[in-house]
């Protein structure tokens, strides 16, 4: 026989799964380029390892050469084509030049139109994580109701449970418009 979740459960889990959209949000922004170099930027990109698609990082090593280049230095001889295929054929408008061994790989710098087009790219994923946040706040109200229904709370521990769970999604939803803020003032920074 499974036992109910309580409500400080249902609550908790509510609060841990809010916590994990916000940190996935972070991550999804950290991908999204401005103009400034960052090794972090390349962690999307896998290359053709001996028949199996691995990041960058796990067959090179991926450090700033100044603010606006990151350099690519692969550990195996034969590498640097591919990677530098794998950053070229990636979505991130990236041109890389091999100098030997090593790959630079200089940002551009970005054009007004391409700055809106990325503030609306954080507007969208900004959304896609307060949707995140709702369906959470959603599944949490159901298990208080089914609580309610199975006679396990009453309906003033329902009821401050489910202002508990809608305070929590408010400010879940207010730290992702400040990220979205921050990272629109990133973005569109000359």
């Amino acid at each position: 026989m499974t036992t109910a979740m309580t409500i400080a459960d249902i609550k908790k889990t509510a609060s841990e799964k809010m916590g994990k959209t916000i940190e996935a949000f972070k991550n999804e922004l950290h991908k999204i380029r401005t103009g400034r170099a960052h090794p972090g930027l390349l962690d999307q990109v896998h290359v053709d390892y001996y028949g199996s698609m691995v990041p960058i990082s796990q067959v090179a090593n991926v450090t700033l050469l100044d603010a606006r280049t990151i350099s690519v230095q692969p550990w195996e001889k034969g590498m640097g084509p591919k990677i530098e295929k794998a950053i070229r054929e990636s979505d991130l408008g990236l041109n890389p030049s091999s100098q030997g061994d090593l790959l630079r790989v200089p940002m551009p710098a970005l054009t007004e139109e391409r700055r809106r087009e990325l503030t609306k790219v954080v507007r969208h994923a900004g959304e896609e994580a307060k949707i995140a946040a709702r369906a959470i706040r959603r599944d949490a109200n159901d298990h208080l109701k089914k609580l309610l229904k199975d006679k396990l709370a009453t309906e003033d521990d329902e009821r401050r449970a489910q202002d508990e769970v809608q305070r929590l999604t408010d400010g879940t939803i207010a730290q992702i418009d400040k990220l979205v803020q921050g990272k629109e003032a990133e973005v569109m920074a000359v």
